[in-house]
């Protein structure tokens, strides 16, 4: 039989979303869960009433930062499937289609910066609270792990190098005449780098690279004397960070490993595929029922692991109303046996170990997989947001889209769970007609 046609008159770019979308759709869902009113109080002190250009609408952006990380898209992305999205307009606060994009990706990078890590804070908080009761939980998992940064793989005669090339950019932006470019010299000495696993290579290669670094240092004295006291102070920091890179050693610490990112840390982690990890230390507690992540911070240090645990449960506190009892941790946290009177429970041989602290001890484990996802579906792989700031903005980001994700997840399984319900009540009433005519 021919299916009946459907009536589309009414339907088009000026109807409603109420009347196109799917009411169950988890976007549509968590639209409605969401508390935008909080962000709007919070984040329109932060604006000027009377300068500057109109502002985009707060919730638009904030959704914006959301649909980024859970979609694990870049803005220049976000920005562009945006306006090909029914559900992303419906998820900003739209009633109506619009084929135009809703800003440019570089006002998001402006939005940030606005809000700073303490209006994503308030992002990652309403995560915790869309996922309810599941939240609620005396006993959590922690655990620690790097944020890398987008930076490459940092060698000295790397940064020697990009010290030469700023400095020679920066004499042509001054219009000052340097002594010599060496320009050509850098090349021939990067020829004999290239050789240094020959046969007599290496001790050419080595000659090399104090003639690279020397290079460097004749440059950056240079532009200290012919600079202008007005340009010094503009050039003053990036000359004072070339004369630390070219000051410190193997052993210091404290070490520089980029130019455009110089907080940035190294961490050795004993891994066989990775020796050494540049970027930040990130701490995350997760409940230990569901799941749910209730602390998420990032550290620009190198402390001690057990360290991190009294600044999160401090966000914790901040963030939720709820106490807690026990946080349950691996080995790498020995040292520390309570926090403001919270039990830190670190695996240790014991034969009078009870059956729920040892199952709550092999939950534990469970944190691995959340901190998998975390970097590969949700950004924290590898941090392109600059600075600092940029670290924290990025660990609550994705902490918080986990969060949203997870209550997503758990919208589409009870959907799916109701399909499958009444398809085998479907099946009952089949097999049930079946016997009937069978008996008749």
């Amino acid at each position: 039989m021919l299916a009946k046609q459907k009536n589309t008159s009414q339907m088009g770019f000026y109807s409603t979303f109420e009347e196109q979308l799917d009411h169950s759709h988890p976007l549509y869902k968590l639209s409605l869960a969401i508390r935008w009113k909080i962000f709007d109080e919070e984040f329109s002190k932060l604006y000027s009433s009377t300068h500057g250009k109109p502002a985009k609408a707060i919730r638009l952006m904030v959704s914006l930062l959301i649909l980024k990380q859970v979609r694990n898209l870049s803005d220049e992305s976000v920005v562009e499937q945006w306006a090909e999205n029914s559900y992303y307009q419906f998820f900003s606060g739209e009633d109506f289609f619009s084929p135009q994009p809703p800003c440019s990706a570089t006002e998001l990078v402006e939005f940030r910066k606005r809000i700073g890590s303490q209006g994503v804070e308030l992002i990652f908080k309403e995560s915790i609270k869309v996922n309810g009761d599941d939240a609620n939980d005396d006993n959590l998992s922690a655990d620690t792990t790097i944020q890398e940064k987008n930076i490459t793989y940092p060698t000295d005669d790397k940064l020697y190098k990009k010290i030469i090339k700023e400095c020679q950019s920066m004499a042509k932006e001054e219009e000052i005449e340097l002594r010599q470019s060496y320009t050509q010299t850098v090349k021939k000495l990067s020829t004999i780098q290239r050789f240094k696993k020959n046969k007599n290579g290496s001790s050419k290669a080595k000659k090399a690279s104090k003639k690279i670094k020397t290079i460097a240092g004749v440059l950056v004295r240079e532009l200290n004397r012919k600079l202008t006291p007005e340009n010094l102070k503009k050039y003053n920091t990036k000359l004072n960070l070339y004369e630390r890179i070219l000051a410190q050693k193997r052993s210091d610490s404290n070490k520089i490993y980029s130019l455009h990112e110089p907080d940035v840390k190294c961490y050795t982690k004993g891994k066989e595929h990775k020796r050494f990890e540049f970027g930040s230390k990130v701490s995350i507690l997760v409940t230990q029922k569901t799941g749910v992540i209730v602390g998420a911070l990032n550290f620009n240090s190198t402390e001690h692991d057990s360290k991190t645990l009294a600044q999160t449960i401090e966000q914790h506190k901040r963030l939720t109303d709820n106490s807690i009892k026990n946080i349950f941790v691996d080995r790498g946290y020995r040292g520390q046996k309570t926090i403001n009177g919270i039990n830190i429970c670190v695996p240790k041989p014991d034969n009078d170990i009870t059956k729920t602290k040892r199952k709550r001890h092999s939950r534990r484990a469970a944190i691995e997989p959340v901190i998998g996802h975390l970097k590969s579906d949700y950004r924290m792989n590898r941090n392109f947001l600059k600075g600092v700031t940029g670290d924290e903005i990025n660990v609550l980001l994705a902490a918080a889209a986990m969060n949203f994700k997870r209550v997503m997840n758990l919208w589409k399984q009870g959907l799916i769970n109701f399909l499958f319900y009444i398809l085998d009540e479907i099946k009952m009433l089949i097999i049930f007609n079946q016997c009937l005519k069978k008996t008749f």
